[in-house]
């Protein structure tokens, strides 16, 4: 669904969930604007027991001037009914008559007869959907407050950005307009009494694994900075090296992560807790994620929640290895000899871009990877996006350039479409540019032989480049090594194996 879907309505009634929070406002509260640009009768609204009565939101809907209101019973249906943050049938909002409703949402999906429906569970915010909607209608966001209202929203929603793990959150937090001062003073009016009595309460009652130095503490329900602020103080812990805090929400489980060693990243060990009933991610020290209830009891009917997550922690270390490749004598008696097959990939010459010495980070899929500018640096862009560096010795060995310009959809995977193209960012001036916008095509000359199997297992690896970040592997995946240098160990994920590597 576009928003232009939305533009043929006259009478337009935005609907947050009830007793709503941060995101869910500043969601109403951009469409709001955007709708009232465009000369339309609209009202934010939300219904329930529970009017707002968090101090932080009170101080949001206050500053930010929101004209958002509380209704009892609605005496005349809608034109449309837009529902923000939540799905028109869902447990947790109220159902007000209209006569067309639609549905804008960042969770998992639950309702499915709604024909105008913009669901994106991958999203760390509601917000980040909305701004992204706005962006791609044409509506530029030049007032502040609706800018504030939306870095808040996802502030709050990712545990002030600890748990960001999607690109477009990221992008949507350095494009707003915001009033920094105020989400300070939003911040630090966050956590009430009865919620310092709940993270109080919470840390006397833990369970502790000796073996992989890990804690689990499920908290009483509290807001989702309050998961945050308990891991945070649990991984300080001398004995703990990593630890989730959860609780149970309404309609699944709400978890924060922490890591404090480099064998762990807690935005891969939150994908992994949350991998086929919700979703994870975040930052290598500060993670989280949610699971979906209803695909919980499917899978797990009879587990209780803190026997999962101990069991999940536990498969999480026992089924996994760790290589430490610039040490790590490899076996190759059971690995094949594989040749590159000579696949279009796309190359940028950093210094044609940036000044040597420009500290620069590159936005993809998977996450940012910074990196500084270097005479002989060659940012190389992979089939499906993959970002990785390499230097120009080695670049002229493998690699004849086309002189064409490169495009990332030019490359069809089958099942997977582009969902994000890499940007690089100037650390030092805060510029932005489309990665591939710079890019030229080349063509791998088929002469790069290696190693390689498929796992059967999970593997971490800390490359012979980087010994602080694990290149992680997972079943179907294989491991793979350069047939010149046996330290040169890294992953290939199974989808670009096939399409670039072919038997010797």
């Amino acid at each position: 669904m576009k928003l232009k879907d939305l533009e043929s309505y006259r009478d337009i009634t935005i609907q947050c969930h009830d007793n709503p929070d941060a995101d869910a406002i500043a969601s109403g509260f951009a469409l709001y604007a955007y709708f009232q640009s465009m000369g339309k009768q609209v009202r934010l609204v939300y219904a329930g027991r529970n009017r707002i009565r968090k101090s932080n939101l009170l101080l949001m809907v206050d500053k930010l001037n929101i004209p958002i209101t509380h209704v009892e019973e609605e005496a005349k249906a809608a034109e449309l009914l837009l529902t923000v943050d939540c799905q028109y049938g869902a447990g947790n909002v109220t159902r007000l008559p209209a006569q067309e409703v639609a549905i804008i949402d960042h969770h998992q999906t639950e309702i499915t007869n709604v024909e105008k429906s913009e669901i994106d569970p991958h999203l760390g915010s509601c917000s980040t959907l909305v701004w992204s909607m706005l962006r791609d209608s044409g509506y530029r966001i030049e007032d502040s407050k609706v800018g504030t209202a939306l870095y808040y929203g996802l502030y709050t929603d990712t545990n002030q950005f600890a748990e960001i793990y999607n690109p477009l959150d990221m992008d949507m937090r350095d494009a707003v307009p915001c009033e920094k001062s105020l989400i300070t003073l939003f911040r630090n009016s966050n956590l009430s009494l009865q919620e310092m009595e709940i993270a109080g309460v919470a840390m006397i009652r833990y369970i502790y694994n000796d073996d992989y130095r890990y804690a689990i503490i499920r908290s009483q329900p509290c807001d989702p900075n309050i998961l945050g602020l308990i891991s945070d103080f649990l991984i300080q812990v001398a004995e703990v090296d990593s630890c989730v805090v959860y609780n149970e929400t309404e309609d699944g489980y709400k978890f924060s992560v922490r890591s404090c060693i480099k064998e762990v990243q807690a935005n891969e060990l939150a994908a992994f807790l949350a991998e086929g009933i919700g979703s994870g991610g975040g930052h290598r020290e500060k993670a989280g994620g949610f699971i979906n209830k209803t695909l919980y009891e499917n899978v797990y009917p009879t587990l209780h929640s803190e026997a999962f997550f101990s069991q999940r922690l536990n498969s999480y270390f026992d089924n996994c290895r760790i290589i430490y490749a610039k040490t790590y004598e490899i076996d190759l008696s059971d690995m094949r000899r594989y040749v590159k097959k000579p696949v279009h990939v796309g190359f940028v010459e950093a210094v044609k871009i940036l000044p040597v010495g420009t500290p620069v980070t590159i936005r993809t899929l998977e996450g940012d990877v910074d990196m500084t500018v270097e005479q002989d640096l060659i940012i190389m862009i992979g089939i499906k996006g993959e970002v990785y560096p390499n230097r120009r010795e080695q670049f002229g060995k493998h690699y004849t350039v086309t002189g064409e310009p490169y495009r990332l959809n030019s490359v069809h995977v089958p099942g997977q479409a582009a969902l994000y193209e890499p940007t690089i960012r100037n650390r030092a001036t805060g510029e932005v540019m489309g990665l591939t916008d710079c890019a030229k095509s080349c063509i791998a000359k088929g002469g790069t032989h290696i190693h390689a199997k498929e796992l059967t297992n999970r593997v971490k690896i800390f490359t012979a480049w980087d010994e602080e970040k694990y290149m992680l592997g997972k079943e179907g995946d294989y491991l793979a090594v350069r047939c010149d240098d046996r330290h040169d160990i890294y992953v290939v994920e199974k989808d670009i194996f096939r399409m670039t590597y072919a038997p010797a």
